[in-house]
């Protein structure tokens, strides 16, 4: 297909592989590869917008095991010279170079700017942005240490996956419930984040993910805030094209 028949700009985030159990990421890894799939004809670019492996590290030697079919449906992608991009979050921030070497991805540590058919879009996880979270905050300049991920690096892989692992389970019982939760557009930390941004500088569309939650909210100045959701619940994506910008739920 030639490139001015890829015309769609495709957004998902939180995949979460790997959680909460290998039989339900096995299922939901599937219905991503077929959603990819779907969209290869038309994609002009695909922005996966972080957390999705629900724990990842690169060792110098090893990865965690398991998303063959996940990156091995990315590796074509790219290959077919489809621009693949992949966010890091707050779950799988340990990204290093592999995906980069193997896939051919370009990532992104920090939320960044980019211009589509002329609309100026901001794009980023969206964690420990906006105010309150001081404690995950704290977390996340400990997890960027290269320090600390040089220690971290010196456990056996068994023994850190397992560590790692544990910790988001217990993390996902005690705050997963609040993902479904909306605060109301005053109270949500993205939003806030959004409208200080809006104070020094235009943009058409804010896209996060990290939130969980489907949302399309009007901002000031006639910009949108989206958030993708999730793949855990709620398998929702966002297009956009030169005619607008929708959330969608794939189905299949």
């Amino acid at each position: 297909m030639s490139n001015t028949q890829r015309n769609v700009i495709y957004f998902a985030s939180d995949f979460h592989l790997g959680a909460p159990d290998y039989q339900s990421s096995l299922e939901r890894e599937k219905k991503i590869v077929n959603w990819l799939n779907s969209i290869e004809e038309t994609a002009k670019e695909i922005f996966l917008v972080g957390d999705i492996f629900d724990f990842w590290f690169e060792y110098k030697r090893a990865i965690p095991k398991g998303f063959a079919r996940l990156q091995g449906k990315i590796a074509d992608l790219t290959d077919k010279g489809i621009p693949v991009h992949i966010f890091t979050g707050n779950h799988d921030m340990w990204m290093f170079d592999y995906l980069a070497e193997e896939l051919g991805v370009k990532i992104h540590r920090e939320p960044i700017a980019f211009d589509f058919f002329g609309k100026k879009v901001l794009i980023g996880h969206g964690d420990g942005l906006g105010p309150g979270d001081n404690g995950y905050k704290f977390i996340k300049r400990i997890f960027q240490n290269k320090f600390c991920q040089w220690c971290f690096a010196r456990l056996h892989p068994n023994l850190g996956i397992g560590i790692a692992n544990f910790s988001s389970k217990k993390s996902r019982a005690a705050t997963g419930h609040v993902d479904d939760i909306f605060k109301g557009q005053e109270k949500e930390w993205l939003v806030i984040y959004c409208e200080e941004r809006l104070k020094s500088e235009s943009f058409d569309y804010f896209i996060f993910g990290h939130r969980h939650l489907p949302l399309e909210l009007e901002l000031s100045n006639g910009s949108k805030y989206f958030n993708l959701g999730d793949w855990l619940k709620h398998q929702t994506y966002l297009e956009l094209t030169k005619d607008g910008i929708s959330l969608k739920k794939w189905n299949s």
